[in-house]
């Protein structure tokens, strides 16, 4: 078996891993996000708890390892493309620096999604854009934006790893969501709003 292909494999996991939250949070505001609003180490909660300044490097740098990831196995075709982004989300959704505990996978997933197909990323992204902007639910935007994901794959004729991929992407999300979605048909999820002051 070629190790370089394993060695990177196991990269695309280990930078997946990386929990950018936590780190900024700690690093720049003295805050483990953990301890507020959802408890959750991603961009969303980042923003309820330290505010933009916090919440757009996160999001980047999550986007950053799920686009890394799929760079990292390019050169073996397309399958292992998606292998190489998928295992960067399964290294944000369950970090080994965390004992498995990560985040939700959506900016990692966008991260994968605009290294395949830039015109479905804008488009899966905008859809998000809207919903959270209309309704502060980024959960629901997050959801509906992965449900598009397999959909838009198809009609802009990508190949079908792609929309296989896209399917994947998709349950990876909504399942990720499960208690989100319990919430949200119960009227009781968490809007993006911030949980700390700006000190």
């Amino acid at each position: 078996m070629d190790m370089l292909f394993i060695a990177k494999c196991v990269l695309a996991y280990l930078l997946g891993s990386i929990p950018s939250g936590l780190i900024i949070g700690k690093l720049f505001f003295n805050t483990d996000v953990r301890e507020f609003g959802s408890k959750n180490i991603g961009a969303t909660n980042t923003y309820r708890v330290l505010g933009l300044k916090a919440a757009l490097p996160v999001f980047f740098f999550d986007a950053f390892k799920g686009a890394v990831g799929v760079y990292l196995l390019a050169s073996y075709g397309p399958a292992h493309m998606i292998l190489g982004g998928i295992l960067a989300m399964i290294g944000h959704n369950w970090p080994i620096f965390l004992g498995f505990k990560g985040g939700r996978g959506v900016a990692t997933g966008l991260g994968i999604l605009i290294a395949l197909s830039p015109l479905v990323a804008a488009i899966c992204f905008a859809v998000w854009g809207v919903i959270v902007y209309f309704t502060k639910l980024v959960s629901l935007g997050s959801i509906a934006g992965a449900t598009l994901v397999p959909i838009l794959m198809y009609l802009t004729g990508e190949s079908w790893w792609f929309i296989g991929f896209g399917f994947l992407a998709a349950a990876f999300v909504i399942g990720r969501h499960k208690d989100n979605i319990k919430r949200l048909l119960a009227g009781k999820e968490l809007k993006v709003e911030r949980v700390k002051g700006d000190e």
